[in-house]
């Protein structure tokens, strides 16, 4: 057998676990048993013989799930290790031992897990609180990290094309108008033209031009949304030229404006589950627009509506025809396909609002579309899910 026949034979028996053996070969008594009796651990739980079950199972103790979530992060790369995570919490019904400090410790972060712990924070006990709470940071500043600066730039530095100035900042200098108003100027020794004159983009006011508001359903299933939409809801607060507001909702709404200053006091302010009132989260949202031709409402939920079905198209139709820009987002996540109300988008399709899934990389972009009152609807159809 050659070296690559051994390395196929040696994934396919990681892979389909302990009755291939017989076909495959064994693994030995190093890494690669290791390896497997991690992920045996996991996901043949359910054939394991109660001797087994002593040895290779996960059990009901916080230590050894610890240990087990140590044993993930020296096997796997963290991708791999976040799947696997996710996978123990449903499959081995993990949700309690959240709860004890030393898993939480031994952990690796992600957004799946920090939906796991504010679903959880009604029933947190207070020996737990603080360490989630780190947990909760950690994810977040790195989602900030990652989303802050070009949320800023697409947003806040949109530049106005129709104005012009002498005297721009180099970034926003014209050079294709520069260098023609110059062109007398051209030194052929030099094959340079020497500018006399600069022409620049004139920058959009820093005034608030535009008030936002956001609507997030924070039922279980909208986890990984609720997450992403506070910290751009954090993000978009601290803009001048931005007005945001900030509601959650399950059958109750929640007004969270004034803890966008950071986005882990907003998550934990929401409470994950329960049913959905999409009308009365509208119907709140309503009272906060005092500027309806410069209001950019969005909405983020599945649409899967146990509030007055009428009564919500009717108010998103009136939110229309008093010039709110209303966009609805079926998943701010990277999560993929979003289960949703088929029914209730396409009856705000023939409103004229578009519904769709977008990721949080993209959704800086779809935000500069928007606040230009442009066409979300191509947008969408390019870029979006």
């Amino acid at each position: 057998m050659t070296d690559i026949d051994r390395t196929q034979s040696r994934r396919w028996r990681l892979v389909l676990g302990a009755p291939a053996e017989s076909c495959l070969g064994g693994l030995g008594s190093g890494g690669d048993a290791a390896m497997d009796r991690a992920l045996s651990a996991l996901y043949n739980a359910e054939e394991l013989t109660p001797s087994e079950k002593r040895t290779g199972g996960l059990g009901g103790s916080a230590p050894r799930v610890a240990r087990w979530l140590g044993d993930i992060r020296s096997y796997f790369p963290s991708t791999v290790v976040e799947v696997m995570q996710r996978d123990a919490v449903e499959r081995l019904d993990l949700t309690q031992l959240l709860l004890e400090p030393e898993l939480l410790e031994a952990v690796e972060p992600d957004v799946h897990l920090v939906g796991t712990l504010l679903s959880l924070n009604r029933v947190m006990p207070e020996t737990t609180r603080s360490t989630a709470r780190m947990v909760v940071e950690k994810v977040v500043r790195e989602i900030e990290r990652r989303i802050a600066s070009r949320t800023v730039a697409a947003v806040s530095g949109a530049l106005n094309r129709a104005a012009r100035t002498t005297r721009p900042r180099l970034r926003d200098i014209d050079w294709d108008r520069t260098i023609r108003r110059n062109l007398a100027h051209y030194l052929p020794e030099h094959r340079t033209v020497v500018p006399e004159q600069l022409i620049g983009y004139g920058r959009k006011s820093q005034a608030v031009r535009r008030d936002v508001v956001l609507a997030i359903d924070q039922s279980g299933s909208m986890a990984s949304s609720v997450v992403y939409a506070s910290v751009f809801g954090a993000v978009l607060a601290s803009m001048r030229s931005l007005k945001t507001s900030m509601v959650v909702f399950d059958t109750a709404v929640v007004d969270l404006t004034d803890q966008l200053s950071d986005p882990v006091d907003v998550l934990f302010g929401t409470q994950l589950g329960g049913g959905t009132d999409i009308n009365r989260a509208i119907a709140y949202s309503q009272q906060l627009i005092t500027r309806p031709a410069d209001t950019l409402f969005v909405l983020i939920s599945d649409l899967y509506e146990g509030g007055i079905r009428a009564e919500m198209l009717r108010r998103i139709a009136a939110m229309r025809e008093s010039g709110v820009q209303v966009l609805v987002l079926l998943a701010l996540s990277d999560d993929g396909a979003p289960a949703y109300d088929h029914e209730n988008a396409a009856a705000l399709a023939g409103l004229g609002v578009p519904a769709f899934a977008c990721t949080p990389d993209k959704f800086p972009d779809l935000l500069a579309v928007a606040l230009d009152r442009g066409d979300v609807r191509t947008w969408a159809n390019t870029h979006a899910g």
